[in-house]
């Protein structure tokens, strides 16, 4: 086969290259709003028409939400993850509860038994960072929160292919929980998740995975009983 001469990168690509390492970096976390065109345009030295380039690229990708009179905001860590996320954009959220079962309880479970300092450490910030934003009561915040709780929960777990799968659903998992949580942070609604962390800590596996599937079904509970607005 003939050789091609080299071609240099276009300038967009290399645009878009540097706005997908902000957000698999985790420099611009899931739901964070990233920044303006203008300061992408100061910040990256280009024009205009580029950064809205790959700005549209990357949303196209699924990676970024743009939302007319808002902004951009990070929508998922990974192409696959965007991919996900529209697969599954229309799922049944009983179904979804029941995936978020499966693979939290087991998670609980192997967390439980493998679980390091380090990761009781990474639950205690997340369990924190979770009543915090409770008592702010911002849903979206909450939201975000009880998301990273649950990523610490599979992540103590210490097996990559499920932290991989769990996080590639990660924004089919953050809708089915606004889904549980609704628009505005409701008292009577609230689980605790102290539960879940003290199983881990206590090495209990079987009280891991117990306390993971009870708290999904309790917020499904409570979401099937809600009255209609």
């Amino acid at each position: 086969m003939a050789l091609s001469s080299p071609r240099r990168t276009p300038l967009s690509d290399q645009v878009i290259a540097q706005l997908r390492a902000q957000i698999t970096s985790g420099e611009w976390p899931v739901g964070s709003r990233i920044p303006t065109e203008a300061a992408l345009v100061e910040q990256l030295g280009v024009a205009r028409n580029t950064v809205r380039e790959a700005v549209r690229a990357l949303a196209h990708n699924g990676l970024l939400d743009i939302r007319q009179g808002s902004g951009t905001y990070v929508l998922a860590t990974s192409e696959l993850a965007g991919v996900m996320h529209r697969r599954f954009a229309d799922a049944d959220q009983a179904q979804v509860a029941e995936l978020r079962a499966t693979l939290e309880t087991s998670a609980a479970g192997l967390a439980a038994v493998r679980r390091t300092d380090r990761d009781l450490g990474l639950l205690d910030a997340a369990l924190d960072r979770r009543e915090a934003a409770w008592r702010s009561g911002d849903a979206e915040d909450f939201v975000q929160a009880d998301a990273a709780f649950h990523q610490a929960v599979v992540a103590a777990a210490h097996n990559d292919v499920l932290l991989a799968v769990y996080s590639d659903l990660g924004e089919v998992t953050r809708e089915h929980l606004r889904n549980d949580v609704g628009p505005e942070l409701i008292a009577e609604r609230y689980i605790g998740h102290d539960t879940i962390r003290d199983a881990i800590r206590d090495r209990d596996a079987r009280r891991a995975s117990v306390e993971a599937g009870r708290a999904i079904a309790c917020a499904t509970t409570d979401v099937q009983a809600a009255p209609d607005a």
